[in-house]
């Protein structure tokens, strides 16, 4: 009867450059910034829903009386169709653009976002949301500017 033996190799640590000075991460965080930029981007996107639909429970709020039937203004629903969709886009965005596009539209879109939430509700429940929100969205920009590309050695 043959017996299976048990080897322990010791596994190379995780998240390491081989040949980079020090073995240290490819940024300074150990996360690549397009995935830290993507998942900022998609907990804004969350908020952002989750304020509309807390909205809908609002008797004061714009959103609740047009599903009630009071007329929508005039693009209205583009206009929401439209600041959703830049979001979304963010999500994508830094893993097809150029690092130095990219830089610029991310704080191009971050400026336009904060001033479309800070001008969308209102309310205390609202405030929270929209303080979260363009929190988050000024680290996005904090974040695009301070990335410098990575150089791959030769």
């Amino acid at each position: 009867m043959k017996q299976n033996t048990i080897s322990f190799k010791k596994e190379k640590k995780m998240n390491t450059t081989e040949g980079s000075p020090r073995g240290t991460n490819k940024s300074t965080t150990g996360i690549d910034p397009r995935v830290k930029l993507s998942l900022l981007w998609i907990f804004v996107i969350v908020n952002m829903a989750y304020a509309d639909i807390l909205s809908l429970m609002d008797p004061a709020s714009i959103i609740r009386g047009i599903m009630a039937g009071n007329p929508l203004p005039a693009g209205g629903l583009l206009a929401g169709a439209i600041v959703m969709e830049t979001s979304f886009a963010m999500v994508i965005l830094p893993w097809i653009l150029n690092y130095k596009v990219n830089r610029w539209v991310t704080i191009i879109i971050g400026v336009f976002m904060i001033l479309q939430i800070v001008i969308g509700g209102h309310g205390p429940y609202y405030v929270f949301f929209e303080t979260v929100e363009s929190v988050c969205i000024l680290l996005i920009i904090w974040f695009t500017w301070k990335w410098k590309p990575v150089v791959e050695p030769i």
